[in-house]
């Protein structure tokens, strides 16, 4: 599952450029340059969905839009979000079992303040009958 949101990217009349993303109307953001709103809006993402994350709120899946940008938020809280979604209706007591370990210790797979090793994220994939896989862009 590819985890980048679409958003919408202006240039502004006074100069500088204004994001926003079109699953998430109330999340936007701006940069002086192309580049840096970007970054910027790969933040403000990261930072959105680790609160979701962290509150156990309903994220959405990314919109497909090939007319707007697609923004990925950090590594950390992709691998969070792909777990959450891979786990389904999967509780973490039963992740916690076909891991072979302690339910805090799969609690943290969805915790994007954690860094996963890439062994755990492969196990957890094939637990919950997925796969890994890596993409450098």
């Amino acid at each position: 599952m590819d985890i980048r949101y679409p958003a919408t990217l202006e240039a502004q009349p006074g100069g500088g450029f204004f994001v926003q993303f079109l699953d998430f109307p109330d999340i936007f953001t701006e940069g002086r340059t192309e580049e840096e709103a970007l970054f910027n809006a790969a933040e403000v993402l990261s930072a959105m969905l680790h609160i979701k994350l962290e509150e156990g709120r309903e994220i959405p899946v990314p919109s497909a839009d090939k007319s707007a940008r697609a923004i990925a938020p950090d590594a950390k809280t992709q691998a969070a979000l792909l777990i959450r979604q891979a786990r389904g209706d999967t509780s973490i007591a039963d992740l916690a079992r076909a891991l072979e370990t302690s339910w805090p210790a799969a609690s943290r797979l969805e915790n994007p303040k954690h860094w996963p090793s890439l062994k755990s994220l492969d196990r957890a994939a094939a637990a919950l009958g997925k796969k890994l896989v890596l993409v450098l862009e």
